[in-house]
């Protein structure tokens, strides 16, 4: 079945204030379209539900990179071409840089949106997991005013998010006290380029006196949503980095990873994968010693 246009009413207002008046106005019957690189693809599919769709694009509001000393804000309507080219983000913020690079083809990344990418919530979104480990807040604006949450406590369930019906994601924070530490990011999919991911990993750690002081792990399609391996990083604090950490390690992401069986893999696979990651990530930070 194809979409029929007809069947849906798409208004442009251009400005902030305009959207967050209509969303008060008329919450949850408003569906925020930016770049439309998902919902386009429901569309011609006939599965788009959303009857009234408004339009974010070309809100200049939303389209900005902001560096200071200490963090770095982007505009929820900043496209990945932006992260792409954006120098202060590609130093500082390397794994967000790289997953950048992985959305799509170079003309979804002209038009998908950060803010798009993790309102569409989806379990593999790319952008994700360096959010996580980067411990990104979330910025929601409506006519009441802003809020900021956790990115961690964003996703809710499949598809499903923190924002009431009147919100709108305004931008995501980011510290950069990450900077120094180790980095790492994979992403296990059927091709090496345009592939949604079978289960990708992302980790910073800092190591002192030969123990790990700080880990952060984020991962995607090993649960409903985008998630924080916490059970896994707490298996790892306080410890020296050798075989029975990596071990004590992967026992407990075993444990504390969901994933689902669907049309591109099993939940057995994506956890199995996730393991050789984790193992690969560990086994790598134990070779290259003591450090940030």
């Amino acid at each position: 079945m194809r979409g029929n246009p007809d069947a849906h009413e798409l208004i442009a207002p251009g400005n902030l204030d305009s959207v967050l008046e209509l969303l008060a106005k008329e919450p949850s019957e408003w569906t925020p379209i930016a770049g439309g690189t998902e919902i386009m693809v429901a569309h011609a599919a006939g599965r788009l539900g959303a009857k009234k769709l408004v339009s974010l694009w070309g809100i200049d509001e939303l389209r900005f990179i902001k560096e200071k000393e200490a963090s770095i804000t982007i505009g929820a309507g900043a496209t990945f071409r932006d992260l792409r080219a954006h120098p202060g983000i590609g130093v500082k913020l390397p794994l967000l840089a790289m997953a950048a690079s992985w959305i799509g083809c170079i003309a979804n990344q002209s038009r998908a949106t950060l803010g798009g990418n993790l309102v569409n919530g989806s379990p593999a979104a790319d952008s994700s997991p360096a959010l996580l480990v980067y411990d990104a807040e979330i910025e929601l604006a409506s006519v009441r005013g802003r809020r900021r949450i956790p990115y961690s406590a964003f996703h809710t369930g499949y598809k499903r998010n923190a924002m009431l019906p009147d919100e709108l994601l305004f931008a995501v924070h980011l510290p950069l006290r990450f900077a120094e530490q180790r980095h790492y990011l994979r992403k296990v999919g059927t091709r090496r380029a345009m592939a949604i991911s079978k289960v990708a990993l992302a980790a910073t750690a800092w190591l002192e006196d030969g123990l790990i002081r700080e880990v952060r792990l984020g991962a995607a399609s090993l649960a409903p949503f985008p998630m924080r391996l916490v059970e896994t990083e707490v298996a790892l604090l306080g410890r020296a980095l050798n075989a029975e950490s990596i071990q004590l390690a992967c026992a407990a992401l075993q444990k504390e990873a969901k994933p689902i069986d669907d049309i591109r893999s099993t939940g057995a696979y994506r956890k199995r994968v996730a393991i050789n990651l984790l193992t690969e990530f560990l086994t790598a930070l134990a070779t290259e010693g003591q450090g940030r």
